[in-house]
């Protein structure tokens, strides 16, 4: 076969694990750092082709198409992704690796990814991109960011559960796939889905938020924020704080559970548990 069957997925998962744990510090932080700006490319494409767009429903469609292509570089150009390195707890849960070498993986990672989405977010602050069609993306930008800030934090939790659910079976999936074609059509779904659902990923948001913190400091693009119907308020409240304990702090208890729980201890349980 071309491909591995899912209880072949949880025993390549389970080495992955290992491999991933026993990177060095410096090369988590590094291949982190990569991955943050592979998806902020991804995201900021799906912001381009779809800010003129004003059906909402259409704009995720339209912008969901673009989104996957962030993942796909993480999977095979080699890189280092938070919320797909819930997977982990596989490897831990066989003793494989410690809690330790887990949480410290996840912080390191979570570190390099954010420093990648906050780069690419500033670089694209300097390129004059959200000047595109009389500063529309820049509006567009804002506003997104401040919506993100200002979930309630329950739902933000929720929507980081729903997210991770399917950005690890995404993972999970291309893990089985055994040529680039079958694990970019793995990836791409999923991922569509989610995107397409307005779900909260928190790597994907360490560009989006930055990204509309760096793009109200221009008035023009407040000016045209408030156009589509944005708050000064809300504007206001659109800071470095506020991306914190406003969405990354709920959105990646979200994608933790949604993870390491529903996607890689389930499949633990009915593949691995007592397996000798």
């Amino acid at each position: 076969m071309n491909y591995l069957t899912p209880s072949e997925i949880a025993d390549f998962t389970v080495n992955a694990g290992v491999k991933k744990a026993s990177l060095s510090a410096s090369s988590q932080l590094i291949l982190g750092i990569l991955a943050g700006a592979y998806i902020a490319f991804g995201a900021q494409a799906a912001n381009m082709v779809a800010h003129t767009i004003t059906d909402v429903a259409t704009a995720k469609l339209i912008g969901g198409l673009i989104f996957p292509a962030g993942l796909m570089l993480v999977l095979m150009a080699g890189a280092e992704l938070f919320t797909g390195n819930s997977l982990m707890i596989l490897a831990l849960c066989e003793r494989r690796i410690t809690l330790t070498e887990l949480l410290r993986s996840w912080a390191v990672v979570y570190l390099g990814n954010l420093i990648g989405g906050v780069l690419v977010a500033w670089l694209v602050s300097w390129s004059g991109q959200w000047g595109y069609t009389g500063g529309l993306l820049g509006a567009v930008t804002i506003k997104a960011a401040a919506g993100k800030v200002a979930l309630p934090f329950w739902s933000a939790v929720v929507l980081g559960v729903l997210c991770n659910w399917l950005v690890c079976l995404a993972v999970w999936t291309s893990f089985g796939a055994k040529d680039g074609i079958s694990k970019a059509v793995c990836v791409f779904f999923p991922i569509w889905v989610f995107v397409a659902s307005g779900f909260e990923h928190s790597v994907a948001n360490m560009y989006y938020i930055p990204a509309g913190i760096f793009a109200k400091c221009s008035p023009s693009y407040v000016s045209k924020a408030l156009e589509l119907g944005v708050s000064q308020s809300a504007i206001d409240a659109l800071n470095w704080c506020s991306m914190f304990t406003g969405n990354l702090v709920p959105v990646t208890l979200g994608n933790i559970i949604g993870g390491a729980g529903f996607v890689g201890l389930v499949y633990w349980f009915v593949y691995l548990r007592g397996k000798k």
